[in-house]
């Protein structure tokens, strides 16, 4: 598998956008874009990249969720390469499929799980290669270094889910890829959610002894 970020050096505000191909660019492999962005320079480099004798540039796109930085660029690449596209929103336009979480999908060789991590937004989703260890994130906050906020019990499980996986590296949304420690960091998250459970649960306990005293 090789994973191929487009808007490293993109000169706008732009999620990332990684193509996904195989390693050795094969007939059966799924040339995947994860996530479209909104910088059209993407187009250029898709069409110079080698992504397989006979084979469409794109074979599929997958958004991570609705928001425009992520999305924006989804009616052009559609009509460009007519990829199949996947996203959980049902509010987005020139979307093939609608994903539930827990489907399995192939992109560039290997078979990813969506996991639906509610957090971000209500259309989060995960995509996690067992076999590579590799999790797309998108914007969804796996890496939750301090307690104090609060997280709804959807996103609680799904964190829970993934913290059993075998973590290897991290492709987030915006920045540079977790290429170490990638288990350890998200075991912290888990911890850092339930501090903050605890705060807000005794925030909420205070909050009524006061209204009971006053």
């Amino acid at each position: 598998m090789k994973i191929i970020n487009l808007t490293e050096d993109s000169a706008i505000y732009t999620s990332n956008v990684y193509l996904v191909t195989g390693t050795w660019n094969t007939l059966e492999d799924k040339n995947t874009l994860i996530d479209v962005g909104r910088d059209p320079l993407i187009v250029e480099k898709i069409n110079t990249m080698r992504t397989g004798v006979g084979k469409r540039k794109v074979d599929q796109a997958i958004l991570t969720h609705s928001h425009y930085d992520h999305a924006s660029l989804l009616p052009h690449i559609k009509e460009l390469y007519s990829p199949t596209t996947y996203a959980f929103s049902d509010s987005l336009k020139c979307v093939d499929i609608m994903l539930r979480g827990g489907e399995t999908l192939r992109i560039g060789d290997r078979m990813f799980e969506v996991i639906h991590t509610p957090g971000h937004t209500q259309d989060s989703i995960c995509l996690y290669c067992e076999e590579e260890g590799v999790l797309f994130v998108g914007d969804t906050p796996v890496i939750i270094r301090v307690p104090g906020c609060s997280f709804e019990e959807r996103f609680v499980k799904a964190m829970q889910y993934i913290a059993t996986k075998d973590v290897r590296a991290i492709y987030f949304g915006h920045g540079r890829p977790m290429l170490e420690y990638c288990n350890a960091a998200i075991q912290n998250s888990i911890t850092n959610i339930k501090k903050s459970r605890i705060i807000s649960r005794n925030q909420i306990e205070e909050h009524y002894e006061d209204r009971n005293n006053s």
